[in-house]
C-alpha cells in the first residue's frame, strides 16, 4: 500500500513567483471541502488572498507568516459559529489538512500558519479580512510553487503508541 502522498506533505516556506492557476485553486478547495465535518454541518469558509499588498500586510502583522512575502496565495480558513458553535474548529482543521495533503499532488507546496484569537492578532480578522461577527479565523495556509525541496518522511515513533491504556 502506498501512502507516500501523506509522507510527501512537508512545510514549504520558500516559493517561486509563479502564480497558482484557477484550476489548481479549484481542486485545492474541492479537496478542502471533502473533509469530514461533524453532523455534516460544514461550517467552513475559505478566504482567498492573492493581492500582494494584503499578503505583505499579513506578513507584517503575523510573526510566523513571513513566507507570505513570497507566496502567491494565502487561504484563510474560517468557521461560522452560527452553523457549528462546538466543532467548527475541528472541521476547519480537517479541511486545512486536506488542503496541505493536496498540494504535493499538484506540484505545489504550503505551510500552516497558526492563528489564535487571544494572540493579539485580531487586526487580521477585524480590519484586514473584515470578517462578520459570526465568522472566526481558524488558520491560514501559504501556497505556492516550491523554491525548496524536502524529502518525503514519516515521523513515526513507536513510543507514542499505547494499547488499551496509557
Amino acid at each position: 500500500m502506498d501512502l507516500n502522498y501523506i509522507f510527501r506533505r512537508r512545510s514549504i516556506r520558500k516559493f517561486t513567483d509563479e502564480p497558482i492557476s484557477d484550476e489548481h485553486l479549484d481542486l485545492i478547495l474541492k479537496a478542502a471541502m471533502a473533509a469530514p465535518s461533524a453532523h455534516n454541518l460544514r461550517p467552513w469558509h475559505f478566504l482567498i488572498i492573492r493581492d500582494r499588498a494584503k499578503l505583505n500586510k499579513i506578513a507584517d502583522i503575523h510573526p510566523y507568516a513571513k513566507m507570505l512575502y513570497q507566496a502567491p496565495v494565502c487561504i484563510a480558513i474560517c468557521g461560522d459559529i452560527k452553523i457549528s458553535s462546538k466543532r467548527w474548529d475541528q472541521d476547519c482543521a480537517a479541511a486545512a489538512e486536506n488542503i496541505l495533503l493536496s498540494l504535493p499532488e499538484l506540484g505545489l507546496g504550503g505551510v500552516w500558519i497558526g492563528y489564535h484569537p487571544n494572540s493579539g492578532l485580531t487586526t487580521l480578522s477585524t480590519e484586514l479580512f473584515a470578517l462578520p461577527e459570526n465568522i472566526r479565523l481558524f488558520n491560514m495556509i501559504a501556497i505556492g510553487h516550491p523554491a525548496e525541496e524536502k524529502p518525503s518522511r514519516t515521523q513515526f515513533d513507536a513510543n507514542r503508541i499505547h494499547f488499551e491504556k496509557f
